[in-house]
């Protein structure tokens, strides 16, 4: 991995900046106090994070603005942060009963489980900053119960099921007519692409943000920029290895377009590859596989994972590799398989002959 690049130029660095110039525009239909709490955040928060508490609060105010009479009246920019004294528990559960289901701009959206606590975090943060800086006197966020999540079943490919997907890639089998048509000129991409994310455990944001510059074929060393805002090196298998390889040889002869020349992934229009082309990638191939899981690309990464974890027993050492920064995410998630091995124990033991 080479040093000398220059960090203005990495993926990562453009996403923020357009994740800034996105937050922008959002926080012009804000109340404008929510410039402040934004700004104080910022040391703390990545610009992915404080966009997304930005589209959060505006549902927030939004509704506020369209239940509640004396606040339809005014702009929700004009709005005083002494609006957040006023603002009842039972206003904001009802607005969490309300994110189950609501109409905007003719569509109808909905919120599960998950969604309802990551707007209760930004309304949850939003009411800390302005309570801890005494300005206002009461933080009724913070007596609202977070949303419970609920237990999921890990969906997540079986080995066999792994080794049919990659096989299936290599071959182009059970593609239509017009998929097999850009297959020979993909092919090496998607395996390399697939093996990495399997080999890994990676994100699907930090694959598309590669370069060149960040791998090290020397030590299988890949930098990645983790979710968090810092980087890392992870390591990667021979078998990525030598997908990597085979697919940077023909990578080589590709003239990229202007600003993705140091992508390591190219779109079929020589552009750096992006999150969403990625995503349909895997579910071209992976359906034809199965049918009975709707895999992804986390569901690539809980592959992994769930393989490190069988295999070392060690739940640090998968949090550390998947770049959790809590464990207790990952022992939620894959600490479960120890009920497996449990079961074998009991059966392990005979009392009689």
């Amino acid at each position: 991995m080479q040093n000398n690049i220059k960090n203005d130029d990495k993926y990562y660095n453009e996403q923020d900046k357009i994740n800034i110039l996105r937050m922008r525009e959002v926080l012009d239909t804000l109340p404008r106090f929510c410039k402040q709490f934004f700004r104080g955040i910022e040391p703390t928060t990545s610009a992915r994070t404080r966009l997304g508490y930005a589209y959060d609060l505006r549902t927030f105010f939004e509704y506020l603005h369209n239940v509640n009479p004396s606040l339809s009246k005014k702009d929700i920019r004009d709005y005083d942060v002494s609006i957040l004294n006023q603002i009842e528990r039972e206003d904001i559960e009802e607005y969490l009963e309300y994110l189950s289901l609501y109409a905007k701009d003719d569509r109808e959206i909905t919120n599960n489980e998950q969604g309802k606590k990551r707007k209760m975090s930004a309304l949850r943060s939003m009411y800390s900053y302005f309570y801890k800086s005494e300005q206002i006197s009461r933080n009724t966020a913070e007596l609202i119960n977070m949303p419970k999540l609920h237990e999921h079943e890990i969906i997540r490919l079986e080995p066999n099921e792994v080794a049919t997907l990659l096989d299936q890639v290599e071959a182009g089998e059970k593609l239509t007519k017009a998929q097999l048509k850009y297959h020979e000129k993909t092919k090496l991409r998607d395996v390399a692409l697939l093996t990495l994310l399997l080999g890994t455990g990676i994100r699907v944001s930090e694959c598309v943000g590669i370069d060149f510059d960040d791998i090290d074929f020397d030590t299988n060393g890949l930098r990645i920029h983790r979710k968090g805002g810092y980087n890392t090196v992870v390591y990667f298998p021979d078998e990525v290895r030598e997908a990597l390889l085979t697919y940077i040889n023909q990578r080589k002869e590709i003239i990229p377009e202007e600003g993705s020349e140091n992508a390591l992934f190219l779109s079929l229009q020589n552009k750096r590859i992006s999150v969403r082309a990625v995503e349909k990638l895997v579910k071209k191939y992976a359906q034809n596989v199965t049918t009975l899981k709707k895999i992804t690309p986390h569901k690539l990464r809980s592959t992994f994972g769930t393989n490190l974890y069988q295999e070392s027993g060690d739940i640090y050492l998968v949090a550390d590799v998947l770049g959790h920064k809590d464990v207790n995410t990952t022992r939620k998630h894959y600490a479960a398989q120890d009920d497996a091995n449990r079961r074998k124990a009991a059966k392990m033991v005979h009392l009689r002959d």
